[in-house]
């Protein structure tokens, strides 16, 4: 049960609700659970939350002068401008807390390849908790 609340707090992280796996994470990993579980529920609900923002993107950009649309147009303008500038490979700093979030969507508004953003967001998102287990079990 602890995995999937995991899982689930991850997810929510990478969507534009204020959750924050790390401090669950970390909880979790002192309280003894499986480093390797806890790798892998943060990972996977980290990147199928981003997967969430990526379809938000691809399918909700027509709500965008809404009050309740996620992204302000400058943050959108601005992850825009960076994602132009480098490309998909932007995708592996998915994981910023600032822009991250924004990243994933424009992903979406471009159209880019859903196994293609999968994988390199998944590989950000998964190297960020590999170190973030890795300096929880160092101190």
């Amino acid at each position: 049960m602890a995995y999937l609340t995991l899982f689930f707090t991850a997810l929510g992280a990478a969507t534009i609700l204020p959750f924050y796996s790390e401090v669950v994470l970390l909880s979790m990993l002192y309280q003894g659970l499986s480093p390797t579980y806890l790798w892998l529920s943060a990972t996977l609900g980290n990147t199928l939350g981003s997967l969430i923002n990526w379809v938000m993107g691809r399918y909700l950009l027509h709500f965008q002068d809404r009050r309740w649309f996620p992204f302000k147009p400058a943050q959108l303008e601005n992850a825009q401008r960076q994602f132009n500038r480098y490309g998909v490979w932007t995708l592996l700093f998915a994981w910023l807390p600032i822009g991250g979030d924004a990243l994933t969507f424009i992903a979406g508004i471009l159209r880019v390849n859903a196994v293609v953003f999968t994988v390199l967001v998944a590989i950000g998102k998964g190297a960020r908790y590999g170190a973030l287990i890795w300096l929880g079990t160092a101190f």
